[in-house]
Formats: structure tokens, C-alpha cells, sequence
């Protein structure tokens, strides 16, 4: 964990650089980004809560556009959104199109062509089930008779995998294939990372209810940035993070924007931590 005074020896840095003679730097990322006046970062318009473009004035809503707008703000810039999409958001990155892109789990693939900051937050895997279900523990739900729906090579498949080797795993094309799976009871649960989770229950509240079983493992949701020799940008908004997160700030944008989907901070279960 970066403490707070790396970060304000970053900030510091930063300033330091700002004030020497143009001549006498040695440009790094940091100070180009900086230099431009500019943030420019990738938004997914139908990414609520993480990210939400209004189809009536085309602004832009969701927790990632407050804590990317607090990021330009803390650095005198101003926020510049690109429209695109989870699967370009990597190229959009490596081709110099933007200069952060917020939601990205570092996956071994993606380490392989772009840079990550640390976790903006942690998002626990749960597991919906029928309201009627008592089972609370990986363990109690890795038993032969329990049948738990994924989407198949994702996290959430992985996850069940690890936890719940003697389930009958249904692994199924799509998310939605694994929720009609459960809707139509030829599965006893769902595995989902809790603001997915949490957004399924609340669009049908007949579903079930949300569970995060114990001991709680998680996947996270990090920045991902173009890679370059130079990483004063990605050491930055590192500490950046450590320190919103420190202070509350991710919490509070994710929680409050959980209302872009109809979900309000009682519903969230026990155990919720980011």
C-alpha cells in the first residue's frame, strides 16, 4: 500500500518538475499529461454504475466519472471522455487514444500489453441463490447435489472452480444464459461479482437473494494504462488511488452510484467491504 506521504512526495515531484526551466526537463509521462491541460479517459455508455451516458443530452454518470472527474480536478485538468467498449478499451489504450482507462481486472492477457495501477476497489464474488437457500460458505455449497451457473471462462467460472470443486458447475454461454438457467430452476445458484449481483437482484427482486460466501475472495477493478519505459503517470494515479481510497471516496462514488441501477446502500449484504 502506498502511504500518504508517497503520495504527496509524487505530488511534490510533480510540482518540482512543473517549475524547473522546460529545457532542463526530461519529460515524463506525468508532465505531458499535465503539459496537454487534458485528462482524456474511456467511458462504455450501458456500463451503469460504472459508467452511464445519457441517450437525452449525452452526459456521462456513473462512479469511474466521479472518480475520474475528481482525478482531473485534483490536477487542474480537464476531463476529456472517449465513448468505447470493455473489448477496445485495451487498444484504445496502446494506440495513444487515452490516457487512463478506469474497470479493467488486470488478467494475464492484458498484463501482457498494458500497465495497471493498484485496485481502485475489491469486488467480491457472491453467489445468488433462492431466498430460501441457508447455505453461507464456499463449503457448504461445494456438495454434489448443488448445481451453480456461470458464464463459461469467466471470473465468476474460475471462482466456483476454486471454491466448489464437487458442485455441478453449469458452465453456460453468457451471463444471462446462467440467470435463465436459475429463473427456470435447472440451477440452484448464480455466481457473480457483487455489483452485478446486486444489479440482478434489484431488476428482479423475485430472483433471490445475494450472498457473499465465506471466506470472501474477490477479483478487482484497477486502471490500465499505455505501456511506456517511463511511469511517473502510473505511479501517480497509483497513490492517487491508495489515497481515495484511504479517505472514502471510492466507497462513497461507488455507493451512491449503485442508484443508477436501483440499488441502495441497505441492500448491500454483510460482509460488503471494497
Amino acid at each position: 500500500m502506498i502511504s500518504r506521504r508517497r503520495f504527496s512526495a509524487l505530488m511534490a515531484g510533480g510540482a518540482a518538475m512543473a517549475a524547473m526551466p522546460a529545457r532542463a526537463q526530461t519529460q515524463g509521462s506525468l508532465e505531458r499529461i499535465k503539459a496537454s491541460g487534458v485528462l482524456r479517459i474511456g467511458a462504455v455508455a450501458d456500463g451503469a454504475p460504472y459508467y452511464q451516458k445519457s441517450i437525452m443530452d449525452g452526459s456521462w454518470r456513473g462512479f469511474y466519472m466521479d472518480i475520474c472527474q475528481k482525478l482531473a480536478d485534483d490536477l487542474g485538468l480537464q476531463l476529456q471522455v472517449l465513448e468505447t467498449t470493455w473489448g477496445n478499451s485495451v487498444l484504445d489504450l496502446q494506440t495513444d487514444k487515452l490516457d487512463v482507462f478506469f474497470g479493467l481486472n488486470p488478467t494475464p492477457a492484458r498484463q501482457e500489453v498494458i500497465d495497471f495501477s493498484g485496485p481502485c476497489f475489491r469486488n467480491a464474488f457472491t453467489l445468488v441463490t433462492s431466498r430460501d437457500s441457508t447455505a453461507t460458505t464456499w463449503e457448504e455449497f461445494n456438495t454434489p447435489d448443488m448445481r451453480i451457473a456461470v458464464d463459461a471462462g469467466s471470473s465468476h467460472d474460475a471462482a466456483v472452480t476454486r471454491h466448489c470443486p464437487n458442485a455441478q458447475i453449469i458452465r453456460l454461454k453468457s451471463q444471462s444464459d446462467a440467470t435463465a438457467a436459475v429463473q427456470a430452476r435447472r440451477a440452484d445458484a448464480q455466481c457473480l461479482v457483487l455489483v452485478l449481483a446486486l444489479t440482478l437482484a434489484a431488476k428482479n427482486p423475485s430472483f433471490g437473494k445475494v450472498i457473499i460466501p465465506t471466506p470472501t475472495d474477490s477479483t478487482t477493478s484497477n486502471a490500465g494504462f499505455r505501456r511506456e519505459p517511463e511511469t511517473s503517470w502510473r505511479d501517480f494515479v497509483t497513490a492517487w488511488i491508495e489515497t481515495q481510497r484511504e479517505e472514502g471516496f471510492v466507497r462513497k462514488a461507488v455507493i451512491d452510484n449503485m442508484a443508477l441501477v436501483n440499488v441502495r446502500e441497505e441492500d448491500f449484504p454483510e460482509g460488503f467491504d471494497i
